[in-house]
């Protein structure tokens, strides 16, 4: 990507960069939170689902509204949010203060997320949307290779708090950048304005958005019922020490880095359901493979855990493309910000259903996680029906 496309994508990607890793952190963060706040792995699975589940409820309240107002006002203000809640979450000192600046956080980051796919939607033209998919996502793999291992690093010496401070310093220059080259972005408004209520319904209820939400809600329930307990299943049941975790995610980012604008090259040449049918079977093996792993140290887990990333990144680049093609331009704002409050939620539901069945504390081995593990990687195999019943447009 070249000019003025390439300053736009680089500047969606860096605040992605920014809210993946707010989102991110707290997980590999676990084993200190639960041990500074004392709280347990079921406490701690309501620490990742606080931020999911109120990204859910933002979206659909801002679902009706996006289609109204320029994409780039819109992006600027949600910007600010995640920023001021990122600050206040480094702010917090106690495990309920710590839940609800968690909801504020994921409040704006969730809406942020889906409108930065919906304007990549408006900017790139079909036949280059994938890999533009696919670079904006990388912010996932940065965000391993370097936010989250620097984010340990940061809140290993200086305090779980710390990371998030960095996050804020880093993103409010990245939003003057944002506020300087980003487009009005307002050809979608054309100031006929149906009652929130129904509009919301409509987005809701339209068949083609029925099965993405199918889609992506079995995804992400799969995935994050799984993902929020790896670094402390792997510090408590696989010998992998705290400070080698950086290790863990560094791994995983490189690998991510190759195989997410590897798979957005891949769905502009073969199409986005051929490379999720390709994909999906191996993720859904990781998943068994990285829940039942022994006492073997990291040589075994920073492997397992890389690849179980870079699948996961894999089949979201793909699922994505395959999404936002069947979705009509006029109702691709209201559509992604309802579609971003369905991953959340899914996310948070799936975190949560993983925290009732895993279990164990600070010290002690996470129990059950295998169950999780399998429970998962069902989930993801049936995702391969959904896929083939998504129809994009002509």
């Amino acid at each position: 990507m070249a000019g003025r496309e390439g300053v736009i994508l680089f500047t969606l990607a860096a605040l992605q960069f920014i809210s993946m890793v707010d989102f991110m952190i707290v997980m590999p963060l676990g084993p200190q939170l639960l041990a500074d706040l004392g709280i347990d792995a079921k406490k701690f699975s309501w620490v990742v689902s606080a931020y999911t589940l109120a990204a859910g409820i933002a979206g659909l309240l801002a679902a009706p509204w996006l289609d109204r107002v320029p994409r780039k006002s819109a992006y600027l203000v949600l910007a600010l949010g995640l920023l001021a809640g990122t600050a206040a979450c480094g702010l917090a000192a106690t495990y309920p203060l710590l839940l609800a600046v968690r909801c504020v956080t994921g409040a704006f980051g969730g809406v942020l997320g889906g409108l930065s796919l919906a304007i990549v939607a408006d900017v790139f033209p079909p036949e280059r949307r994938g890999r533009a998919t696919g670079i904006l996502m990388l912010a996932f793999g940065v965000a391993s290779v370097a936010g989250v291992p620097l984010g340990i690093v940061l809140g290993t010496r200086l305090g779980w708090q710390a990371p998030f401070f960095a996050l804020t310093a880093l993103g409010l220059p990245l939003v003057g950048l944002a506020a300087w080259a980003l487009p009005p972005l307002a050809a979608h408004v054309d100031g006929t304005h149906r009652h929130p209520v129904a509009h919301l319904l409509e987005t809701l209820t339209v068949p083609a958005h029925r099965r993405a939400y199918a889609l992506i809600s079995l995804l992400m329930v799969a995935a994050f019922s799984v993902i929020p307990f790896i670094s402390t299943a792997l510090v408590a049941n696989v010998g992998v020490t705290e400070s080698q975790l950086p290790i863990v995610f560094i791994a995983g980012g490189l690998l991510t880095l190759v195989s997410t604008p590897l798979a957005g090259r891949l769905v502009d040449r073969f199409g986005a359901l051929w490379v999720f049918r390709g994909v999906v079977p191996l993720s859904a093996a990781l998943m068994l493979v990285l829940t039942h792993l022994p006492a073997a140290g990291i040589v075994v887990a920073a492997p397992a855990t890389a690849l179980l990333m870079a699948t996961n990144s894999s089949r979201m680049v793909s699922a994505t493309s395959l999404i936002t093609s069947s979705i009509e331009p006029r109702r691709r704002g209201s559509f992604m910000s309802a579609n971003s409050a369905v991953q959340h939620v899914a996310s948070g539901f799936g975190a949560t259903l993983g925290g009732m069945i895993v279990d164990g504390a600070a010290g002690e081995p996470l129990r059950n996680f295998g169950i999780v593990g399998m429970l998962a990687a069902a989930a993801t195999v049936a995702t391969l029906w959904l896929a083939a019943r998504i129809r994009p447009l002509a």
